[in-house]
């Protein structure tokens, strides 16, 4: 696990439009923060510029003592889970969650071990050895946040939009990501409009409107 740092980060684009204004925050090691606010606050913004999908006009990130500006997002030691989750249709399950670590090389045990404990973890032991096309789509986003932590991030990273689904399996997976950072330790930065699901998580809530943090709470 690892802790997140902003330092006065900003975000202007080439319009003149103010995304995220000198936003200064620390998240803990393991912590689980919640970012709240309405559409267009800036928060998913943040998320992105963590994770390197997003350039930063200005301001600083650090993961520990890491400055994360310049580095790639592959080099970065987090995981992220947004709406456009790809999962490779002609593998199976297995396959999607072990392809980041076969890629790193890792031996073959080790990649075993860890897909299978992450399947446990996530309930989806039994579907392991089945093409992604006839997963549920609960299933095929629960292979995904598998495939995000069998690489052993130090932070989650996950959006509003991974969620966008019914009711019960939104409230399923933030059972699994909840139970993802008290199991692994791992530190999550969740963003959410839903002001009732921000409490109702019982977390540190970071509330944002017009590219700033208003309360922390």
């Amino acid at each position: 696990m690892a802790s997140v740092t902003l330092e006065h980060l900003s975000k202007i684009y080439s319009n003149g439009f103010v995304s995220v204004n000198d936003v200064s925050l620390r998240v803990d090691n393991g912590e689980f923060i919640t970012l709240h606010g309405p559409s267009g606050c800036g928060k998913s913004t943040i998320l992105r510029m963590i994770g390197g999908l997003e350039d930063i006009t200005s301001g600083k990130i650090y993961l520990s003592d890491e400055l994360l500006n310049d580095i790639l997002p592959r080099d970065r030691r987090l995981a992220m889970a947004f709406q456009n989750y790809t999962l490779y249709k002609h593998f199976n399950a297995y396959d999607n969650m072990a392809l980041g670590l076969r890629l790193r090389d890792f031996p073959r045990n080790i990649i075993d071990s860890r897909v299978n404990d992450a399947a446990k973890l996530l309930g989806i032991s039994g579907v392991l050895g089945q093409k992604i096309k006839a997963l549920s789509e609960r299933d095929k986003q629960k292979v995904a946040l598998g495939r995000a932590i069998v690489c052993q991030p130090k932070v989650l990273l996950v959006d509003e939009d991974f969620a966008r689904q019914d009711p019960e399996r939104r409230k399923e997976m933030l059972c699994d990501i909840l139970e993802i950072n008290e199991e692994l330790k791992i530190t999550v930065l969740y963003v959410t409009n839903d002001p009732l699901e921000a409490r109702t998580l019982g977390k540190k809530i970071v509330f944002m409107k017009d590219g700033k943090i208003t309360d922390i709470g």
